[in-house]
C-alpha cells in the first residue's frame, strides 16, 4: 500500500492545520487497526510524522500571526523531558506487559477528551472572552500553568503518541483567553518541537518505519497548508465547534465504544464533506473577486 497512506496523510494534514488537532488520535489507531502497523512502529513513526508536517504548518501559522511563540516556549519547558520519560516507559512496558498498558491509557484519555468536548461547546455556547488581536502578557501564573500542562501532556505523548494536539489544544481553550485561531497556532508550533523531542527517542528506540514516513508526508505537508489557510475564513464560533467535534471523535475512538468506528467514520466523512464544500465556496468567491476587480468601471 501506497497511495493509501498518502491519502491518510493529506486527510490528517487538512484536519490538523485547520483545528491543530487529531494527529495522533486518528492517526496512531488508524496505522494499527486498518493497515496492520504493529503498535510500537505506528506509535514512533506517528510522532516522527507529526515532527516533520507540524512544522510546515507552524511556519505556516507564524506567518499568518496565529502563533503565541513565548506559552508555547513555556510549555515546551515541561513537556520535552517528561516525553522522553514516556518514551523510555512505553519501550518499558510494551517489552514487559504487551500493548495493554497503551489501551487503558488511550481509555482514560479518550474520556478526559469527550468530557472536554462537551465543556469546549458549553464555553462556546457561553461565548467567553478571547484575546487575540491585543498584546497579552503572560503572567506568574500563566508560566506555572504552561509547565505543569507541558509536563503532563509530554508525559502522554510520550508514552502513547496521542495529545499533541487534542490535549494541548484543549487545555489552551480552557486555561488562556485565546481565540480559537490562536489556539490552533501556537498548539500546532508547540506540537512540532515536542514531537522532535519524543520522535528522536523512538528513533534511537529502533521505533521510526522511514518508508510509511514518507509516504504520510507526501500528503500530510499539502494538507496541513490546505487547512492553514482555512482558519482565517472559518468565524471564531463555528471554528470552535469544529475543534469540539474533533475531540469527541478522538475521544469515542480512544475509549473502543461499542460502534465508536463507525461513529468516527461517518463523522470524518461529513467532516470532510463540509471541510471540500466550503473551500470550494471559498474558491469560488476569490475568483468572483477577482473577476469583479479586473472589470472596467462605467465612466
Amino acid at each position: 500500500m501506497t497511495w493509501e497512506f498518502t491519502l491518510v496523510g493529506l486527510l490528517t494534514g487538512v484536519l490538523v492545520g485547520t483545528t491543530g488537532m487529531g494527529g495522533g488520535s486518528l492517526m496512531t489507531p488508524i496505522l494499527i487497526f486498518l493497515f496492520g502497523i504493529p503498535p510500537t512502529t505506528a506509535i514512533g513513526t506517528d510522532i516522527a510524522h507529526g515532527a516533520a508536517f507540524k512544522t510546515v504548518g507552524a511556519i505556516q501559522h507564524r506567518r499568518m500571526g496565529n502563533v503565541r511563540a513565548r506559552l508555547a516556549g513555556w510549555m515546551l519547558l515541561g513537556s520535552a523531558p517528561t516525553s522522553l520519560l514516556g518514551v523510555w516507559l512505553a519501550t518499558k512496558l510494551a517489552a514487559h506487559h504487551g500493548d495493554g498498558v497503551e489501551s487503558v491509557m488511550g481509555r482514560v484519555l479518550g474520556a478526559a477528551l469527550f468530557l472536554g468536548a462537551v465543556g469546549l461547546i458549553a464555553k462556546s455556547v457561553l461565548h467567553k472572552s478571547a484575546v487575540g488581536t491585543v498584546r497579552w502578557r503572560l503572567s506568574t501564573r500563566d508560566r506555572i500553568a504552561a509547565v505543569l500542562i507541558g509536563g503532563f501532556g509530554g508525559f502522554i505523548v510520550g508514552l502513547t503518541s496521542v495529545g499533541s494536539g487534542v490535549f494541548f489544544g484543549l487545555t489552551l481553550l480552557v486555561v488562556f483567553p485565546l481565540r480559537a485561531r490562536k489556539v490552533v497556532g501556537t498548539d500546532i508550533f508547540h506540537a512540532a518541537a515536542l514531537l522532535y523531542v519524543a520522535g528522536i527517542g523512538h528513533w534511537i528506540a529502533g521505533n521510526v518505519d522511514f518508508g510509511l514516513l514518507l509516504w504520510l508526508l507526501a500528503g500530510s505537508i499539502p494538507g496541513v497548508l490546505i487547512g492553514g489557510r482555512l482558519t482565517l475564513s472559518v468565524p471564531e464560533k463555528a471554528l470552535r465547534l469544529v475543534l469540539a467535534g474533533v475531540l469527541a471523535l478522538a475521544g469515542f475512538k480512544l475509549m473502543n465504544l461499542p460502534g465508536a468506528e463507525a461513529i468516527v467514520l461517518i463523522g470524518l466523512g461529513a467532516g470532510t464533506a463540509a471541510v471540500i464544500l466550503f473551500s470550494a465556496r471559498q474558491i469560488c468567491l476569490r475568483l468572483q473577486r477577482a473577476r469583479n476587480r479586473r472589470l472596467p468601471t462605467a465612466e
